[in-house]
């Protein structure tokens, strides 16, 4: 007779590491292109949770593990916004957050630039319309982009901070 542990230990619980995604990897080398050519340094992002479920943070936060490993394409999050070129906004725009989003964007010296990640702060998502929120990030600020999805996979966020950059000498 087997017991119920033994098969747990046993058991492979967890799947191989995939290979290198090669999307990610031309991604990756394109927008270091483009982040050296706009900035001559690394691009800053200050992520802000506006009143999310937080399933683009856990995106997002992916982008740092050692699979996307985004800081070597030139990606850092920095804690403050005083630092950030780009404001990075999940979740619709609660009414206790409103100041809150405010005062981060006029902390960021210019140029900056403002990336709705997911649906909730594109339009509001499923709280769109609700008594509990303002609507998506554009209710509060300029948005220069909107990377929908629920959440937007770490590949789109990358697409998207790709559009971003080329577009960056345009829009400003």
């Amino acid at each position: 007779m087997v017991n119920a542990f033994s098969c747990l230990v046993k058991r492979k619980v967890t799947d191989e590491h995939p290979a290198k995604n090669e999307e990610i990897e031309k991604l990756g080398a394109e927008i270091k292109r483009e982040i050296d050519a706009r900035f001559g340094r690394s691009l800053a992002i200050r992520e802000l949770d506006a009143g999310s479920d937080n399933a683009a943070e856990i995106e997002i936060n992916n982008l740092s593990n050692a699979y996307y490993d985004v800081e070597r394409f030139g990606i850092a999050f920095v804690a403050s916004p005083r630092h950030a070129d780009v404001l990075l906004v999940t979740g619709a725009v609660t009414h206790n957050m409103e100041i809150a989003v405010k005062k981060t964007y006029d902390a960021m010296p210019f140029p900056k630039f403002v990336v709705a990640a997911g649906d909730d702060a594109c339009d509001g998502g499923i709280y769109k319309g609700t008594y509990a929120v303002l609507g998506g990030v554009d209710k509060v600020l300029p948005v220069d982009l909107i990377i929908p999805g629920n959440p937007p996979t770490p590949a789109q966020i990358l697409a998207g901070l790709l559009a971003l950059m080329k577009n960056a000498g345009k829009t400003r």
